[in-house]
């Protein structure tokens, strides 16, 4: 399974790097020449995070905007040898 938020499906996506010869009009050159591209990904800021998913504690990835945005519900921390009261 690719790493992929369990929340957002965000995945890493491709794009392209370009690379400019020359110098920029507003500086008073010709313009910028793309030399050539190659091919790039563009990867999500995922975290490996415990957290509650379909009532179960899992480890999972989890991008960054999920946790900022207040999607992910971490599980409740319980003190060792604490007697749990339901």
């Amino acid at each position: 399974m690719a790493k992929a938020c369990v929340f957002t499906g965000k995945t890493a996506v491709y794009g392209n790097r370009k690379k400019y010869r020359g110098k920029a009009k507003y500086l008073g050159g010709v313009g910028k020449k793309i030399l050539g591209t190659s091919r790039r990904k563009f990867r999500p800021n995922l975290q490996k995070v415990r957290c509650v998913v379909d009532g179960v504690v899992k480890k999972v990835w989890v991008s960054a905007s999920a946790i900022r945005s207040g999607l992910v519900v971490k599980p409740v921390k319980v003190k060792p040898f604490d007697k749990v009261t339901v």
